[in-house]
């Protein structure tokens, strides 16, 4: 069988990216469009890893992260040992595209697609024939799994025909085509995997500037007093986190056909988008708080030294108007 392998991860535009093109091979096209993503083929070649030869084709998502598919043949995918096989196979690949430091921090997706053209005698029966060789094939675990939890692995399926079915689970995908017609479900999952890896990155972005306040205003009291600039560049770095929310929210809106809504419905639901999106907009809405807050105590603390400030500045006029009348008594006397 064939297995297709996505790999996702942080890669801003060099400002040399091919220029931007339409996605292909998806079904009913072009009523599937999806809204407002940039993509970039930056090319295909055949790799060689542990003996196999792996297909590659990378892309880059509005400038800024770069995806991975991986498509290779296993014999037996189920097998333990093939289990085993598939692991250095990806682990291979990921330490071929994948920066070092990516890896280390853990900041990209993987997701791994078995694709099947024969499911016989119908793509339901056949998936509960293999019910748990396909539970193990998605966690990539050799573990035994109970009842209930095969059935929840297996749990979401949509189908295009009575011969079409895609299987999604948060770690992995079975997509059934006869035909061989796997691409389209196989750009919406690389979608998914973008979206969430997108909301990964805003939320690592928020962390940072969480830290960064939190060392800057609260921490370390014999560092210098945080001055308009520092405040300044928060509030700028705030509102670039905001900009890039609002257009990683908007890539969520598709025009398509009933069963391209329903298949990423279901990539939503499995891959906790919603639940990323509502996080990170109450992250957004306490950065907010704190951002202003900050600025409220800042302006405060401002004032109070401009009023000192212009308490000095009278006393200095009071002591110079003193000396002023005391100089000219003095005079007065001499005389």
């Amino acid at each position: 069988m064939e297995i297709c392998y996505l790999l996702s991860f942080p890669d801003p535009d060099d400002g040399k990216a091919p220029p931007a093109e339409q996605f292909k091979g998806l079904k009913d096209a072009p009523y599937f469009q999806p809204v407002d993503i940039d993509l970039a083929t930056l090319g295909e070649e055949t790799v060689l890893i542990e003996g196999h030869a792996v297909q590659v084709v990378r892309q880059r998502y509005d400038g800024c992260v770069q995806t991975l598919e991986c498509r290779f043949t296993l014999k037996d995918p189920f097998a333990a040992s093939v289990l085993q096989e598939r692991a250095k196979i990806q682990s291979a690949l990921q330490s071929k595209f994948i920066p070092a430091s990516h890896r280390q921090s853990g900041l990209y997706e993987e997701y791994i697609i078995l694709l099947v053209k024969d499911a016989k005698p119908s793509p339901d029966k056949w998936i509960e024939k293999n019910a748990l060789a396909l539970a193990r094939f998605i966690r990539s675990q050799r573990e035994v799994f109970d009842k209930s939890e095969v059935e929840e692995i297996l749990m979401s399926r949509t189908r295009y025909s009575a011969k079409e079915l895609t299987l999604v689970d948060w770690e992995g995908a079975v997509i059934i085509a006869p035909l061989e017609d796997y691409q389209s479900d196989i750009a919406l999952l690389k979608i998914g995997n973008y979206q969430l890896l997108r909301y990964r990155m805003l939320n690592e972005s928020i962390d940072k500037m969480l830290d960064k306040i939190q060392e800057t205003f609260f921490e370390n009291k014999r560092r210098p007093r945080p001055t308009r600039g520092v405040i300044r560049q928060i509030a700028e770095h705030k509102l670039e986190v905001m900009l890039d929310f609002e257009r990683a929210e908007q890539n969520l809106l598709l025009i398509g056909d009933w069963y391209t809504a329903k298949l990423y419905e279901a990539i939503q639901r499995e891959l906790y988008l919603k639940d990323w999106k509502e996080n990170l907009k109450n992250k957004l809405d306490n950065l907010e708080s704190i951002v202003e807050t900050i600025k409220d105590n800042f302006s405060l603390s401002w004032e109070g030294i401009m009023e000192r400030a212009e308490l000095i500045g009278w006393v200095v006029l009071l002591i110079g108007y003193l000396y002023l009348f005391f100089v000219q008594d003095l005079a007065k006397v001499g005389k």
